[in-house]
């Protein structure tokens, strides 16, 4: 069942239960308003009786209680030992059905019963006769409702057409509003169902501005598309330049291997030379599957080995390594020592080498490594010379596979994945990664983390 129809369905059935509550209720109130009605108009006039009867004692009774007879009814003066003293009706039939009672306080009730060939409403009123000492009893006086189940099939006619009436329009009106609630769904299941046919991202068409949730959810749908549209872009950049990055290597390996398979080893020289390049792109093809795997792994929930960490012996000690593979001028400034944090120093040790790689290939003078200590903060701050980021670019580059300009990052090496790659080591550690760069002047990369959990360890 479609979800319109559980809508309509469900909306109509509420509101005919609703209905048939408010209809009940107003059958129950119309009768008793009625009832209560007739019982008063027929309590003043046993009160009107009995005040005749005072006035006139026993001389008058026949003629005043005859008066007061009105059609289909009766009215008697019972004893106390339930005999009736006197009795008028119009209608034999009806006061043969209804036993006389003697009461000594008012009582009403209403009765059905058979009258003929049809089912009759009446109402019985007895009322005690007080203050006439040569009249001791009761008055009792029934009468038909007249009209009454009359009134009654009309109102509950009313009251079947109306509720009949306003389950009709409940449906129309449900069905419509049903639509008009679907229509974003629907646009959005067609919508789907063609990124599913096609492969194609695609967007909601937002006719209306409703302001309401389905146009949030239309709005986050088509953020989504944004998003996945822009990730797809990236991969498939990335797939590129992956592609020309390991085709390099592999056709040097491949050229290599058949220089040696033409001349073997006869050559030593050569011999040399081709073993020198094959191990080279060799080991450039394993760095970048290692970085791959980095990026990967950071995807999966990664558990940090915390240990007391010494910056400054660590930027020591990484500043020797790259200066032997680079021979570029790297220059340490600290504003005490030593710096201690708690960290994972091997993850620690990589975001800091890709900071220092990025700073080498982009730039051609000095690098600067600043560190700074106090109680709050620990700052690792890597500053370079060089091209710089222009303005428009900086907030893209954390942003997975993305590569500032293709063509250089090609002459360089980069996959767009080592920045990615450091904020989420930072990340990890509950701290911050932040650039600033002025295209053509040079890059300043800052690493702050929380100095909260090693407080111990500056007393």
């Amino acid at each position: 069942m479609r979800i319109t129809q559980k809508i309509n369905l469900l909306t109509t059935a509420w509101m005919l239960l609703i209905l048939i509550l408010i209809n009940i209720l107003v059958f129950i109130l119309f009768m008793k308003t009625t009832v209560n009605m007739e019982e008063d108009r027929v309590f003043q006039k046993a009160a009107d009786l009995i005040e005749n009867i005072q006035v006139n004692e026993t001389v008058q009774i026949n003629a005043d209680v005859k008066n007061n007879l009105t059609e289909n009814s009766y009215i008697r003066i019972l004893q106390p030992d339930g005999k009736v003293l006197y009795e008028i009706t119009n209608n034999e039939e009806l006061s043969d059905k209804v036993k006389g009672k003697f009461v000594q306080t008012q009582k009403a009730e209403r009765r059905a019963i058979k009258v003929g060939k049809k089912e009759k409403q009446i109402i019985i009123v007895r009322s005690p006769i007080e203050n006439i000492p040569s009249l001791n009893g009761s008055i009792e006086i029934g009468e038909e409702l007249v009209g009454l189940e009359t009134r009654k099939d009309i109102l509950l006619w009313i009251l079947g057409f109306s509720t009949l009436l306003a389950v009709i329009l409940s449906l129309l009106s449900g069905k419509w509003l049903s639509n008009i609630i679907m229509r974003p769904i629907t646009n959005m299941i067609n919508t789907m169902e063609d990124i599913e046919r096609s492969g194609v991202p695609k967007k909601i068409n937002i006719v209306n501005d409703t302001k309401d949730e389905l146009e949030t959810l239309a709005n986050t749908f088509n953020r989504m598309i944004d998003r996945l549209e822009g990730s797809f872009e990236k991969q498939s950049q990335f797939v590129s330049d992956a592609s020309h990055e390991l085709k390099t290597p592999l056709t040097v390996i491949k050229s290599y291997a058949n220089l040696l398979r033409r001349h073997g080893l006869n050559d030593k020289e050569l011999a040399e030379e081709a073993i020198h390049a094959i191990h080279s792109e060799a080991t450039r093809i394993q760095q970048m599957t290692e970085t791959f795997l980095a990026v990967a792994s950071l995807e999966k929930e990664v558990e940090l080995d915390l240990d007391v960490v010494n910056l400054v012996l660590l930027c020591q000690e990484i500043i020797k390594q790259m200066k032997e593979v680079y021979k570029r001028d790297i220059l340490l400034h600290y504003n005490q020592s030593p710096i201690l944090i708690m960290a994972d120093e091997l993850k620690l040790k990589q975001v800091i080498i890709i900071l220092l790689d990025n700073a080498i290939k982009y730039s051609q003078d000095k690098i600067e490594i600043c560190l700074e200590g106090n109680e709050e903060f620990s700052i690792i701050r890597v500053t370079d010379y060089g091209i710089g980021i222009p303005e428009k670019e900086i907030k893209n580059i954390f942003d997975r596979f993305y590569r500032v300009d293709k063509a250089r990052n090609r002459e360089t090496g980069g996959s767009g994945l080592g920045l990615h790659i450091a904020k989420k080591m930072i990340k990890l550690h509950h701290g911050e990664i932040k650039i600033s760069s002025v295209e053509n002047e040079g890059t300043v990369v800052e690493l702050i983390i929380s100095n909260s959990s090693e407080d111990n360890l500056h007393q």
